[in-house]
């Protein structure tokens, strides 16, 4: 058996054994496969996709390839929540809180940005001295404490799979269903959470373009959660505008403090209540209007912004000190008329270029850069009104801001859907 073989073997769509991909792990994760070889076979997996049993020993050996934590000494409430990437996402910095103020607990490991998309321990890290990179006990004791804990995966947590998920993100293989399905999954088996909440985001923002794709997705994802035990619900949403008005790591802190603080309106504060509600309702084992309505108690009294204030503290953050950058530009618009459509791909990928995420492996990012909105869906403008902000410490002399990000129209449209499905 050897890499090659297994290479031209997916490149001429055929489906690998059990055996051959348990050797694509452990030999990747030993270096005795290099990282073009698994590029090679990652392209070829993106082109050629893989069965439902290939999908299974993939999640099952990157799984394995790591610790297994045990949770059950955390009692049976403890729930954990995913989103598959997209522009402006910062649910995760909402939802923990206000989950575990409600009395689940939360136990969540997150990863770095993907492509356009950014995440959530990037934005973490913007938070000076957070310490995203808990131990095993740290982060159970921790929970116990105050129900909720943001981890970054580990070193000894699903092994292959941070390996090769670095290596997707650089080698424009990340928008594979196989592969983001194998991965999620295997991080969730590792953390031994056996609930789980699934945001699977479609649209132009997201790494899932469309419906259908999204509910192959969603539906494998259950799958693997019922050969391991975990309950999953999957939640399909809109992602072709970004979510909220900020995007990019610090900038995404400030909105998600002030809709913690503030319950700030828009469709971003739907989604985290739609989220959190379910997640307390698999947690208390209640129904999901009773879980909405503690949700939204909590929100408007103030326990979930003081349940993430005692999350900053105990992960040793400082948020009086989010960086700032040196640069910034605002754009204005030639135009008059209504906002009827909003790019959210373009935007991720122009806030990557400023710094918020990484164009190679190595890159560092800028923890400030990014983009406020200024204008939002069905928001009127005038000619000479700031559309949007540019924040970066970059020194830019040509912005050149491609002009088809904003769609104007002379009359409102109709918002679409946010939560398109719901899959158990």
């Amino acid at each position: 058996m050897n890499i090659i073989d297994i290479i031209n073997k997916k490149r001429l769509k055929q489906s690998l054994t059990d055996e051959e991909i348990k050797y694509v792990i452990e030999n990747y994760l030993s270096s005795t496969i290099k990282d073009y070889q698994m590029s090679s076979l990652l392209m070829a997996i993106l082109l050629n996709g893989m069965t439902d049993n290939e999908i299974f020993s993939m999640t099952k050996y990157m799984a394995s390839s790591g610790e297994i934590l045990d949770l059950s000494p955390l009692g049976d409430n403890v729930v954990d929540k995913h989103s598959t990437g997209g522009v402006g996402d910062k649910t995760t910095l909402i939802v923990a809180p206000i989950v575990a103020s409600c009395g689940v607990k939360v136990a969540k490991m997150s990863g770095r940005g993907l492509g356009h998309t950014g995440g959530t321990i990037d934005k973490l890290e913007s938070i000076p001295s957070f310490n995203v990179n808990l131990t095993k006990d740290e982060f159970i004791n921790q929970i116990n404490d105050i129900n909720v804990a943001i981890t970054c995966q580990t070193e000894n947590i699903a092994l292959a799979d941070k390996k090769i998920y670095a290596l997707r993100d650089v080698t424009g293989t990340v928008e594979s269903i196989p592969l983001i399905a194998s991965s999620i999954m295997s991080k969730k088996i590792a953390l031994g959470a056996k609930k789980l909440v699934l945001d699977v985001k479609v649209g132009k923002g997201a790494l899932i373009k469309n419906l259908d794709d999204a509910r192959q997705l969603a539906k494998i994802m259950i799958e693997i959660g019922k050969k391991n035990d975990i309950e999953v619900i999957c939640i399909l949403t809109n992602m072709n505008v970004p979510l909220g008005n900020n995007i990019g790591n610090s900038l995404e802190v400030a909105e998600a403090i002030d809709i913690l603080k503030n319950h700030k309106k828009g469709h971003l504060t739907n989604l985290c209540i739609e989220l959190s509600s379910h997640m307390v309702a698999l947690g208390l084992k209640i129904d999901y209007d009773e879980a909405k309505k503690l949700v939204l108690e909590n929100l408007e009294n103030g326990s979930s912004y003081n349940k993430f204030l005692e999350l900053i503290k105990y992960q040793h953050g400082d948020i009086s000190k989010l960086p700032t950058s040196t640069h910034k530009y605002k754009i204005k618009t030639n135009s008059e008329g209504y906002i009827n459509d909003i790019d959210a791909y373009k935007l991720g990928i122009l806030s990557m270029h400023l710094g918020a995420g990484r164009v190679n492996k190595e890159d560092q990012i800028d923890y400030s850069a990014g983009i406020v909105l200024n204008k939002n869906i069905n928001d009127y403008l005038e000619v000479g009104d700031t559309i949007m902000t540019i924040y970066t410490n970059k020194k830019i002399e040509d912005l050149n801001i491609d002009n088809t990000i904003f769609k104007i129209s002379s009359q409102k449209t109709k918002k679409e859907k946010l939560i398109l499905e719901i899959l158990k």
